[in-house]
């Protein structure tokens, strides 16, 4: 199992190699690498798709700390450094697009271009945060069960998606309590949208316009809030998880930005 030693953490990663331009891509929030699995098997022979499980996610072991997604930036660097790859594309899906901001805002030199999916610069919406508390409560106290899973399939997923079954068995089978330390993390994420100006690599915004768990306007608020954003590509009835559940657009619009 490939495995880097990175800042006291044991992150899983997944490399196709190659010579083409590397692709770092990061995660959703409970979801791990094996989201991108279409990605990999779709942009492989172009591009050098890198993927890995971030800290309490997937098969990466990590510490208990807590720590926040410039942490996470930094896990990312010390990836990239364990691969010897200097320079990369940076991106992913709403929490992989959280630390993709974050480590364009901290390692411009190493930032070739940033892929933003289902994500936004900003803190959770307030209202949503209150449900989201709720539903952490009852995780925590009796576990993902049938009900709640599906709630949280239908959010991060999408409603009544096929690839939601196989999230699900993973969510049953967390131990309950693990879910707090991921959590905290992305309900105290900071709000870097007054910093976008600074990231100067250009990107490209790509989002399902079924996403409700972060709405297209936000999508559109990222891209005008960086300076080189080449346009918001809707990913048509795709809802948070569009890499895992539309691959098809997705990987086209990756190609068209990174072509």
């Amino acid at each position: 199992m490939p495995v880097a030693e990175v800042r006291g953490q044991r992150l899983y990663y997944e490399d196709t190699g190659g010579t083409g331009t590397p692709l770092a891509l990061g995660h959703s929030f409970l979801l791990d690498a094996d989201m991108f699995e279409a990605q990999r098997r779709g942009l492989s022979g172009r591009y050098r798709i890198i993927t890995w499980d971030q800290r309490g996610h997937g098969r990466t072991v990590s510490t208990d700390e807590p720590y926040t997604y410039w942490d996470s930036a930094d896990d990312l660097a010390g990836l990239l450094d364990h691969l010897a790859v200097e320079r990369a594309a940076v991106g992913g899906q709403s929490q992989g697009g959280f630390v993709a901001l974050r480590f364009a805002l901290r390692y411009p030199e190493r930032t070739l271009s940033l892929v933003l999916i289902d994500t936004q610069a900003g803190r959770e919406d307030p209202d949503k945060a209150v449900q989201y508390d709720l539903m952490h409560d009852v995780w925590v106290s009796f576990g993902a069960n049938d009900q709640l899973a599906g709630m949280v399939a239908a959010i991060i997923v999408g409603n009544d998606r096929p690839e939601s079954a196989v999230w699900v068995a993973r969510w049953k089978a967390r131990e309950p309590r693990s879910l707090t330390p991921i959590y905290r993390t992305l309900m105290d994420r900071d709000d870097v949208t007054d910093r976008l100006a600074e990231i100067r690599a250009p990107a490209v915004v790509i989002h399902g316009t079924e996403d409700v768990a972060i709405d297209i306007s936000l999508a559109e608020k990222l891209c005008a809030g960086l300076p080189g954003c080449r346009g918001v590509v809707r990913i048509e009835g795709a809802g948070h998880a569009s890499p895992l559940t539309h691959p098809g657009p997705v990987n086209e619009a990756i190609e068209g930005f990174l072509g």
